[in-house]
This record gives structure tokens, C-alpha cells and sequence, in this order.
């Protein structure tokens, strides 16, 4: 196998990372909807995204602005990596969202915030990855959540308070749970992933496709959120099934067919690092 090539920059997480090797997988989409559903019940954080743009008319720029994101700090160099974080950081220190129970207004960069946003998405990530049958164990679990603490610090966040393994995600979870619900924010976040607005050519194919793949993002979430958005899902057995099955259907078309839709991350890192940086499961085992 080429070497990677030593002198060129591997960015934050780099070739030998469990991040490297998962991000690469094409169940990151179901996951990065499933995060959305989640990151809707916290109702401070849902008041941040809708009072602040009007996500019906840029919902898929949004969402691939945030892949985006993802891809330019997984796959980036290092100056890449930091200048996208610095741009989110600054985004935020300007805006801001209003209670309207209480009239408070808030920065959509406190802290309590971006930690939910940040362990909704890796959470996400991280579940929807281990359920559909992508080879993580524990181990590379807990390495994953704890390679994040980079991605944490992007956009603000304090990496000590972010949690590095998951029995800390788990803590965490558990304590905010409280503060959930699904308000009208969140029922208008379900409103539009159920039925997102498309060119009329594209209709048939929202109804064959799209419904499919935001059904069974929203099917994984965790029971909790079910209850609050008030509709049922299948049962677990039935939703790791289709989730395994859409695994092995998506993973079975070539990655570097896969890899060349835009903006190309991996295979710009591949180009920079050579092509022993190319991302496997297999290589999570060295």
C-alpha cells in the first residue's frame, strides 16, 4: 500500500483516527437528519435556527453547509479546519433568539446550547453509524466521542465540559432530558423534513426517497423523543433491521463514486496525503 505522504498537513483528526475512517461512511446522512430531529426538542436551541433564518426556503443550504462543515474539519487541513470554526464562531456571537413566554433574549452561543447541538450530532453520528452495522466497537466509541472534543472546541466550547466517552454522553443526556420538548419550533422541524419543498420534477422522488430516508432517521431516535413529537415508531428489533439493511444497500455502491459528490472532501485528502489516507472500516483495527 502507498505510504501517506509525511510532509503534507492531516488535519485535526487525521488518517490514523476513528473519526477519519467513520465520516466517510454514507449512513452520515440518515444520521445528520436524525441530529436535526433531536437538536428540535431543545427549545432554546430550536428558537435559535428559526427566529434567525427561514429554513423552509434555505433548509438544504443549511444542511449542506453543515456537511460542509463536517467534511472541511474531518478532511481539511488544519488551517481549513480552524478557519471554518472561526466563521461559525463569529456567526454566532451575532446572533440571538427571544422566549416568547418570558421575553428573554439570549445568545445563540451560550454554552448549554452549543453542547446540545454539538452531542445531538455526534450522538447521532455515532448511533446511527453502530446500529446500521459500520464495525465500531466500544473502544472506538469512546475514541470517537473523545477525537470530538476538536470539533467541540470549533465552535466554542470548553473541551473539558464536552463529554469524551460514552457513559458521559449518557450522563448527559440524562440530565438534560428535562428541558426537552417538542414545541411548535420542533413540530414545524418535523413538518418540513416529512415534507421538504422541492422543484415540482423532484416530487415523485421526494415521495419514493426522501420520505423513506427522513422516516427512518426519525424511527432512531430515542423512545423519549418519539413520545414528546407524539408519534409512534416501529419497534427497535424492526428499526435496526431497515437500518442495517440500508446500510448494506448504500455501502455497496463504490466510494469513490460515493466520494465525488461536492465538494469532494475525501478525495481532496487523498490527493494532499496520498492514497493510503483513503478512509476503511478495516482500518479502524490497527
Amino acid at each position: 500500500m502507498a505510504a501517506t505522504r509525511s510532509n503534507a498537513d492531516p488535519g485535526l483528526f487525521g488518517p490514523d483516527s476513528v473519526t477519519w475512517q467513520a465520516h466517510g461512511d454514507p449512513m452520515m446522512w440518515i444520521a445528520g437528519i436524525r441530529a436535526l430531529y433531536l437538536q428540535a426538542l431543545h427549545p432554546r436551541a430550536v428558537r435559535g435556527v428559526t427566529q434567525n433564518s427561514d429554513f423552509r426556503r434555505d433548509a438544504w443550504g443549511r444542511l449542506m453547509r453543515t456537511a460542509g462543515f463536517v467534511g472541511t474539519t474531518t478532511y481539511g487541513t488544519t488551517e481549513a479546519a480552524e478557519r471554518a470554526g472561526a466563521r461559525v464562531r463569529r456567526i454566532h456571537t451575532l446572533l440571538g433568539a427571544t422566549d416568547p413566554g418570558t421575553g428573554e433574549r439570549y445568545g445563540v452561543d451560550e454554552p448549554a446550547l452549543l453542547i446540545w447541538v454539538h452531542c445531538a450530532e455526534i450522538g447521532s453520528y455515532l448511533h446511527v453509524l453502530r446500529r446500521s452495522g459500520y464495525p465500531l466497537t466500544d473502544a472506538h466509541a469512546d475514541r470517537y466521542l473523545a477525537e470530538h472534543r476538536h470539533s467541540a472546541r470549533l465552535v466554542g466550547l470548553d473541551p473539558e465540559a464536552v463529554p469524551a466517552d460514552r457513559s458521559e454522553l449518557a450522563a448527559y443526556f440524562d440530565r438534560v432530558r428535562p428541558e426537552l420538548a417538542a414545541g411548535a419550533e420542533a413540530h414545524e422541524v418535523d413538518d418540513f423534513l416529512r415534507n421538504p419543498p422541492v422543484p415540482l420534477p423532484l416530487v415523485p422522488a421526494r415521495a419514493l426517497l426522501w420520505r423513506r430516508v427522513a422516516h427512518l432517521a426519525y424511527d432512531s431516535l430515542p423512545p423519549y423523543a418519539h413520545e414528546l413529537y407524539g408519534r409512534p415508531a416501529p419497534p427497535p428489533p424492526t428499526v435496526t433491521r431497515r437500518l442495517r439493511a440500508t446500510g448494506t444497500l448504500l455501502r455497496a455502491i463504490p466510494a469513490r463514486l460515493r466520494w465525488q459528490l461536492p465538494p469532494k472532501h475525501i478525495l481532496g485528502a487523498m490527493a494532499r496525503l496520498g492514497p493510503a489516507a483513503r478512509p476503511a472500516p478495516y482500518k479502524l483495527g490497527r
